[in-house]
């Protein structure tokens, strides 16, 4: 059995969290995109953009996201292409967030009564003018709650990506308890990287209140 102190335990994991954070930033703000362009191809009710977007959203959401994963890695090296672990799962979970973010974001702009989009044409403002002005602002507002939570299940996918061989924080933490055989602590520890990482006021609060105490 490999000696490993508390430091070595939260060091290596540590390690391993940037990229769990990274992966996650690039998913979401690919996502993001994606799912932004999404949307406004739907709202512009561009030439076979319902249908299309529509099939789109059906398929990766209506496919685990481990099969993504697995045809990002493995699928993709059929046509001869080879393509690393970080890359497949950045394509895959940026394609499988923007197809749930482009729908969360369609609900939002639902949600803005019709009598909006009505006022705004009443004062000849364009398409771009009325989402620019008068419906964005208002179903930004709306969108924040579901937005990050669902940034939340990105996090949570990332796990995922170690099937394909990508070490994020679980798959780290999987092999330091292979070497040290201290589940409990190891697993503890991941456990409050991922809620620090999820939450980071909820990790800080107590630190400012004890800071701030006479």
């Amino acid at each position: 059995m490999v000696e490993f102190s508390l430091w070595d335990i939260l060091r290596n994991l540590l390690l391993a969290l940037r990229w769990t954070v990274g992966l996650s930033l690039i998913a979401f703000v690919g996502g993001g995109l994606v799912g932004l362009a999404l949307l406004l191809a739907r709202l512009a009710k561009l030439p076979g953009a319902e249908r299309g977007v529509g099939a789109y959203v059906q398929l990766f959401q209506g496919t685990p996201l481990l099969m993504q994963l697995f045809l990002a890695y493995f699928g993709i090296a059929l046509f001869g292409f080879k393509v690393s672990a970080w890359v497949a799962a950045s394509l895959a979970l940026t394609l499988y967030t923007s197809a749930f973010l482009s729908e969360i974001w369609r609900g939002c702009v639902n949600a803005i009564p019709r009598g909006q989009w009505e006022a705004s044409a009443s004062l000849a403002l364009g398409f771009t003018e009325q989402l620019r002005h008068v419906i964005l602002p208002q179903a930004l507002r709306i969108a924040i709650a579901p937005t990050v939570g669902f940034l939340v299940q990105v996090i949570k996918g990332t796990a995922l990506a170690s099937v394909i061989g990508f070490i994020e924080l679980t798959k780290a933490g999987t092999m330091i308890t292979n070497a040290t055989f201290r589940p409990f602590t190891v697993y503890a520890c991941v456990g409050a990287a991922l809620l620090h990482a999820v939450f980071p006021d909820l990790c800080l609060e107590p630190l400012a209140r004890k800071e701030a105490a006479p």
